[in-house]
């Protein structure tokens, strides 16, 4: 019991139990990670040959920006190590990337995408194989058959309806930029845009917005662009807010002006 309690009174007793809790903590927390979405396109899920194929459609059409090796070129392209195979899927396979000027922002434009979907794959492949980063969703995490509109919809209230409008149509951000309209944009670029914040978007990880919880944002979306959550009368352009603003303005204040001078010309 002597020695015992001499290695208690030791000036690394202190040290060695901090370090035991930390190893516990961590152990635990991972232990206890919700489940996350499986991977769909990604290194660890890919031939080398398609890694292979990938390199040699990057060196071809992205290295002039992102470096030969996709560590960066400042400030023309940023490094692309970690972005994860879901980035690439999400700013090719839309249109945006490869970048055909500068501007303030890329824009989505899914006609001129240059790409076939088996070469996106290899290049996000071969992107990923330089650092993993977030996955290509496979399709039950996309499927808005699967999810739930109503609770997509109130998380969407929450932490995307200030930027892209609570109708999904976009708004206005600061230095010319934008939130893009969600109208027409395929689930899975929802999901990637989630995972992988572009531009000027947050990242939501599956922390703080777990997969179930995007699907159901999805199908809250699709719900909006498919007309379900149309109740009868005009949806004005379906602006959200805003179009009933301007209406209730425009034809406010001429009813207004038209009772005053109705009522003044009644007293005279």
């Amino acid at each position: 019991m002597s020695s015992l309690a001499a290695r208690r009174r030791s000036p690394y007793a202190l040290l060695v139990l901090l370090v035991l809790g930390l190893m516990f903590t961590g152990t635990a927390y991972a232990a206890l990670q919700p489940g996350t979405a499986r991977p769909g396109t990604s290194a660890a899920t890919s031939s080398a040959e398609e890694v292979a194929q990938g390199q040699q459609l990057f060196l071809a059409n992205c290295a002039s920006c992102h470096g030969l090796n996709a560590e960066g070129n400042e400030p023309i392209g940023p490094s692309l190590h970690g972005v994860g195979a879901a980035a690439v899927d999400f700013q090719v396979g839309t249109g945006r990337m490869p970048l055909a000027s500068p501007s303030t922002q890329s824009e989505r434009n899914e006609q001129q995408v240059r790409f076939n979907q088996e070469e996106i794959s290899a290049m996000a492949a071969y992107v990923d194989s330089l650092g993993a980063g977030p996955a290509v969703p496979d399709e039950e995490w996309v499927d808005p058959s699967l999810g739930d509109p109503a609770n997509g919809g109130a998380i969407y209230r929450t932490n995307c309806a200030m930027c892209h409008n609570s109708s999904g149509t976009g708004g206005a951000l600061t230095r010319g930029k934008y939130a893009p309209s969600l109208m027409g944009v395929q689930p899975v670029h929802i999901y990637e845009a989630m995972v992988t914040g572009p531009q000027a978007m947050p990242v939501f990880n599956d922390q703080n917005i777990t997969p179930e919880e995007k699907r159901d944002v999805i199908a809250f979306i699709d719900a909006i662009d498919n007309g379900v959550n149309d109740h009868g009368g005009s949806g004005m352009g379906n602006l959200g807010p805003a179009g009933d603003t301007l209406f209730a303005w425009t034809f406010g204040i001429a009813a207004f002006l038209g009772a005053a001078v109705w009522l003044g010309r009644k007293a005279a």
